[in-house]
């Protein structure tokens, strides 16, 4: 019996060690040091195979949130980044934003392809940007609620589709899989030492309310 669990562990953890949601983890916790924290995943259900893995029947984004490890329990610590990816190799990777860890801007999957193509217009400079089906979330540097609170103060006006993912909250990144459909880099992190660059959240807010308000017709460049 020992000898058959020896083998078991041994499949498991070599299974683990191929899984790419594994090895992008070991990437932002050790590399870039972003705690990260699997997601709840995906069960099979009643014919339906994207079923949310959480009590609730109606998950609104079924696989792709934190539930057990709840989001605290996210890290940067290697051991602790292996267990939970050799345990569960099709986990979603969630990233713990706020405090040293990057933040992020979220707008409509269509708003966002076309905010790109004004930013690149523009000469606006961009960091990583995250693509699911219906969200697109571009990461900056680490922000607070005080910080991000003057800032929209500053707005006249702000896009009502506009999320703020601080402190507290999170990010599913590449290569995730969730009921709502596959997570990819649009704009993957510049791949060299230390961490990717960020832009500041001002930059990239300034810029969405720019390129939003700023059509001739008066209407708005973005399909909030």
């Amino acid at each position: 019996m020992r000898e058959i669990l020896g083998r078991r562990r041994k499949f498991s953890l070599r299974r683990g060690a191929r899984s790419p949601l594994l090895r992008a983890a070991l990437t932002c916790a050790t590399e870039w040091q972003w705690p990260v924290v699997p997601g709840v995943g995906l069960r099979s259900g009643g014919g339906r195979p994207r079923v949310c893995g959480c009590p609730d029947p109606e998950c609104a984004v079924p696989g792709g949130h934190p539930f057990d490890p709840v989001l605290l329990a996210a890290t940067t610590d290697p051991r602790m980044v292996r267990w939970w990816w050799t345990n569960r190799p099709s986990a979603p990777l969630l990233l713990a934003t706020g405090g040293l860890a990057p933040c992020a801007v979220s707008l409509p999957a269509v708003a966002g392809a076309r905010a790109l193509a004004v930013f690149d217009r523009a000469g606006v400079r961009l960091g990583p940007v995250v693509a699911t089906p219906t969200r697109w979330s571009l990461l900056v540097e680490p922000y607070s609620l005080e910080d991000l609170g003057e800032l929209l103060n500053q707005q006249d006006w702000v896009p009502s589709s506009l999320r703020f993912h601080g402190e507290g909250g999170y990010v599913v990144l590449p290569p995730s899989q969730t009921g709502l459909g596959r997570v990819r880099w649009e704009r993957p992190p510049l791949r060299r030492s230390g961490r990717p660059w960020l832009p500041q959240v001002a930059t990239v807010v300034n810029a969405l309310v720019e390129a939003s308000t700023s059509a001739p017709d008066g209407g708005s460049r973005l399909a909030y």
